[in-house]
């Protein structure tokens, strides 16, 4: 059996249902084949806690987090749904280059503090920036629910007649007549342009059809541990409820957001939501390569050494933790060599391919859906940088 389609999207994590949200909204009938079942843990967009914020040392990123953002409450209002809730965030630690920072956000009309470490403690004292240097605080910044948000733009797409199929697995991929055919177990799939946000799939599934950059497959983990005092735990759950519009919160909450670089340690956390599986649980892991792997090799394990060093930090730098977690996972980073994104449609072809992770693309999902969007309707790349050419040119 052959099924037409405008578009097909495989893969619907976050980039392919955020694809499926705006192609559809464009009036494009689409079908998004899905390997897995909905809410699966085995590749990059799952849980119920990833970080918004919009520091960044470069400004392209600094742009895009804006419009991100807007793209986020565009989708909270059409799908009725809270799936942004700013917290604030603070950066610190000599690798991290705070000063660096500010100048980047101000200098881009991003609002930020560049705070002494007696004033950071003073506003946050679950931390201990002994010293730490100086710390940056910008409230633009905060946690968003993966699942949550994949779950809103399907049903958005299917709403406007987008056919969503989950455990259907793609066999091959091959350029036809009128566009892009895709084979699945039982079926056969046509159009004229097919997206392949399929994460650590992308390289296997890809192979033969188009040169890529090299893609890193590792295994990162992250761990969840319980804030030692209730009143931590009660407002770190604030960040996570799902009721009503996202609040802007003033500076000095007990839990925002936090990165750490500094010779010891590269860390990120954020209020771990449904997956702390304890009030208030902080998630907290490293943004440093795991463990190299493929999407069919990984064990699922999590690193004993990882574990101990993240226990390290929150002994060393989070006081306002209990040091032993609660709760573990292992997710996957797709990266390319500089963490850039891939978002292009090589030759005008059937294909465009969208890899928008390196560990850092969740928070743009909203607007990499229209950027896919576009390219699927044949609208030149939104920006050089994410072109396989840009890529291979390195």
């Amino acid at each position: 059996m052959t099924v037409r389609a405008d578009l097909i999207i495989v893969g619907a994590g976050l980039a392919g249902a955020a694809a499926a949200w705006r192609a559809s909204g464009r009036g494009a009938s689409v079908v998004v084949l899905e390997q897995f079942g909905p809410a699966h843990r085995n590749g990059s967009s799952h849980g119920s806690a990833r970080i918004f914020r919009r520091a960044y040392p470069d400004p392209l990123y600094v742009r895009l987090t804006g419009e991100a953002k807007q793209q986020w409450h565009a989708l909270e209002w059409e799908a009725a749904d809270h799936l942004l809730t700013l917290t604030g965030g603070i950066d610190f630690g000599v690798k991290r280059d705070p000063e660096h920072l500010h100048a980047v956000l101000t200098g881009n009309g991003v609002a930020a503090e560049l705070l002494p470490a007696r004033e950071a403690a003073r506003r946050w004292p679950q931390f201990d920036f002994a010293g730490a240097g100086p710390v940056m605080f910008h409230e633009d910044c905060g946690v968003l629910d993966p699942d949550r948000a994949i779950a809103a733009m399907l049903r958005v797409a299917a709403a406007k007649g987008a056919d969503i199929r989950f455990d259907t697995p793609v066999t091959r991929l091959e350029p036809g007549g009128d566009g892009a055919i895709v084979h699945t177990g039982g079926e056969t799939f046509t159009a004229p342009v097919a997206v392949i946000a399929a994460g650590a799939w992308i390289a296997p599934l890809m192979s033969g059809l188009a040169e890529l950059p090299p893609l890193t497959v590792t295994q990162q983990q992250v761990f969840h541990f319980a804030p030692l005092r209730p009143a931590d735990a009660s407002a770190a759950q604030s960040a996570d409820r799902s009721a009503g519009r996202p609040a802007e919160q003033p500076p000095g909450q007990p839990w925002p957001v936090f990165i750490v670089q500094d010779e010891e340690d590269n860390c990120y956390g954020l209020p771990g939501g449904r997956d702390g599986e304890v009030p208030g649980a902080i998630k907290i892991g490293e943004h440093s390569p795991g463990t190299i792997t493929t999407a069919a090799g990984r064990d699922f394990r999590v690193d004993p050494a990882s574990r101990d060093r993240v226990r390290g930090f929150v002994a060393r730098r989070v006081p306002g933790l209990d040091a032993r977690p609660v709760n573990e996972v292992t997710c996957l980073y797709t990266s390319t060599d500089n963490e850039d994104f891939i978002l292009d449609r090589p030759g005008s072809g059937p294909f465009v391919i969208a890899s928008p992770c390196s560990g850092h693309g969740a928070k743009f999902a909203p607007l990499l859906g229209e950027i896919i969007a576009g390219l699927a309707a044949g609208e030149p790349a939104a920006e050089h940088r994410f072109t396989l050419a840009a890529h291979l040119a390195r």
